[in-house]
C-alpha cells in the first residue's frame, strides 16, 4: 500500500471520526463554562453593585455629592467608579464617566465609557434621583475580559495540540493497520500462488483482525486438509481401481480369445459383473462421504435417544456375528435415555460401520462390545473388539480414503468405512478417538449430551 492509503484505511477514519466527536465535545464543554463562568461574574457584580447603591442612595442629593467629589480627590478609579448627573445628565461630581447611550434604572447592564482616550467596558446600575438627577456605580469587565480571552487563547492552544496530536495518532494507527493489511495481503497472495502452508498474521493483542485472521486460519487448515485429501482419494482412486479394471479387462480378453462355448461366456460375464459392482460400491461409498461432508444434513438434526440406534444396529448384525462366531454384546447403562441432536440414518450407518468392522476383523470365538456410558454433560458410544487391532502409528491413517493397515488387506472391503464414520463424526461436531489396546480395538464417539 502506498503511504496516502493511509488515509483511506478504516483505522484512520475511525480514530479521526473519533478525534472530531471528541473535539465537539470539547468545545460544547467551554461554551457550558463560558456561559457559567460569565454568569457567576455578573452575578457577583450584581450583588456588588446592588449593596454599594442601597447604601448611597437613601442619602441627601447634597451628601451625595459631597462623598463623590471627596472620593474623586482620593483618586480617579477607573475599577469602580461612582458618578453623580443632574436632570440633562451632565457630570455633577465623581468619577468622569459618560452618561450611558442606552440607560437602564434599577437593573444592572453593560455599557462602554468613551470618556477617556480608550473605550472601557462597565456592568453598572443607574438609580434615578427624586430631582431628576442620576447616580451610577459601575464596575470594569476589563479583567473579565483579559480572563476570558487568556481562557479562549488557552482553549485554542490545546484544541491545536489535541488536534495535531490527534491526526498523529490516527496517522499512527493507520500506518499500523495498513501494515497488518500488507502482511495479511502478501500471505494471501502467496496462498493464491499455491502455497497451502501459509497462514495469515495473527498478533498477541487478539484483536478484531486477529480473531478474523484466526477463523480464516482454521479455514485454511480445513482447506489444505481437504486438499490433500482430494489428491489423496484420486491417488487412491487411481491406484484402487486399477487392480479391478485389470482383472476385469483380463477376463473379457481372456473370454473372447478361449470361450468357446455359452457356459464359458456364462461364467466370464458373471466375473465381470461382480468387478463392476465392486467398482459401483467403492464410488457410491464415496458419494456417500461427499454428501455427508457436504453439511447439508445438518438442517435436519432433531432430539435422538442414542440408545435405541445403538440397540437397532446391535440387533441388526447379530445373525452376522453369530454366523461367524463372534459374541456380540451390549452394555448400554440402563433405562434412563441418552439424547443427543443429530441425524438418526448417519448416527446408525456410522455405529453399524464399526460393528460391522469389529465383527469382520475379529476372528471366531472373539468377541464384539458395544458400550454406552451416559455422563451429564456428553454421552460415549465406545465398540471395543478382541481382533487383530490398529497399530498405533496407524490410528489417524485409517480415518484417510482407501488406506488399509497391513493387518486388514486379506480381508474384503475398499478402505472406506472409518473415513465415513469420520465424516459423520465431523458433521456432529463429535469427537472421534481411536484406542489401541494390547488385543483389538477401541473406537470412541463422544456426543453432547441435551439431556
Amino acid at each position: 500500500m502506498r503511504p496516502l492509503e493511509i488515509f483511506r484505511t478504516t483505522s484512520f477514519r475511525l480514530a479521526l471520526a473519533f478525534l472530531l466527536l471528541f473535539g465537539a465535545a470539547a468545545a460544547l464543554l467551554f461554551v457550558f463554562v463560558d456561559w457559567q463562568m460569565h454568569d457567576f461574574l455578573d452575578r457577583r457584580s450584581d450583588e456588588w453593585l446592588q449593596r454599594e447603591m442601597q447604601s448611597i442612595q437613601r442619602l441627601p442629593v447634597a451628601e451625595i455629592t459631597t462623598r463623590l467629589t471627596l472620593r474623586a480627590k482620593d483618586g480617579p478609579s477607573s475599577e469602580r467608579p461612582f458618578s453623580l448627573f443632574d436632570d440633562k445628565r451632565q457630570l455633577i461630581a465623581g468619577n468622569a464617566v459618560a452618561f450611558p447611550l442606552e440607560p437602564e434604572f434599577e437593573i444592572p447592564f453593560d455599557f462602554a465609557n468613551r470618556a477617556s482616550a480608550r473605550t472601557e467596558h462597565y456592568r453598572g446600575l443607574l438609580h434615578r434621583l427624586p430631582d431628576g438627577g442620576a447616580l451610577l456605580i459601575a464596575q470594569s469587565l476589563q479583567e473579565q475580559r483579559e480572563f476570558r480571552e487568556m481562557l479562549e487563547n488557552a482553549t485554542l492552544f490545546a484544541s491545536l495540540a489535541t488536534a495535531l496530536l490527534g491526526l498523529f495518532g490516527a496517522g499512527g494507527i493507520g500506518l499500523a493497520s495498513m501494515k497488518r493489511l500488507d502482511a495479511i495481503s502478501d500471505a494471501a497472495t502467496r496462498i493464491m500462488k499455491g502455497d497451502l502452508k501459509q497462514r495469515l498474521p495473527t498478533g498477541r493483542a487478539g484483536g478484531d483482525i486477529d480473531r478474523l485472521a484466526t477463523v480464516v486460519n482454521h479455514m485454511l487448515d480445513e482447506i489444505e486438509r481437504l486438499m490433500h485429501e482430494v489428491k489423496g482419494v484420486c491417488d487412491s482412486i487411481a491406484h484402487d481401481m486399477r487392480t479391478p479394471l485389470t482383472r476385469l479387462l483380463a477376463s473379457l480378453e481372456r473370454a473372447r480369445r478361449r470361450a468357446t462355448s455359452v457356459e464359458d461366456y456364462s461364467q466370464a460375464v458373471e466375473e465381470s459383473l461382480e468387478e463392476v459392482q465392486g467398482i459401483l460400491k467403492t464410488f457410491s461409498a464415496l458419494l456417500r462421504i461427499s454428501e455427508v461432508e457436504d453439511g447439508l444434513r445438518r438442517s435436519g438434526f432433531v432430539e435422538l435417544d442414542l440408545k435405541t440406534i445403538v440397540r437397532d444396529a446391535v440387533e441388526f448384525f447379530e445373525p452376522a456375528a453369530e454366523e461367524r462366531g463372534v459374541a456380540l454384546n451390549l452394555l448400554d447403562g440402563g433405562p434412563k435415555p441418552a439424547t443427543a441432536l443429530g441425524d438418526p440414518s448417519l448416527i446408525f450407518e456410522a455405529i453399524a460401520n464399526l460393528i460391522d468392522n469389529a465383527i469382520k476383523f475379529t476372528s471366531e470365538g472373539g468377541s464384539a462390545t458395544v458400550r454406552i456410558e451416559n455422563g451429564q454433560k456428553d454421552i460415549v458410544v465406545s465398540v471395543e473388539d478382541t481382533g487383530i487391532g490398529i497399530r498405533p502409528e496407524d490410528a489417524e491413517a485409517v480415518l484417510r480414503r482407501f488406506y488399509r493397515a497391513e493387518r486388514s488387506r486379506h480381508a474384503p472391503g475398499n478402505g472406506l468405512g472409518l473415513s465415513l464414520v469420520s465424516a459423520i463424526a465431523r458433521l456432529h461436531d463429535t469427537k472421534l478417538e481411536i484406542g489401541t489396546p494390547a488385543t483389538g480395538t477401541n473406537v470412541r464417539l463422544t456426543f453432547a449430551s441435551t439431556g
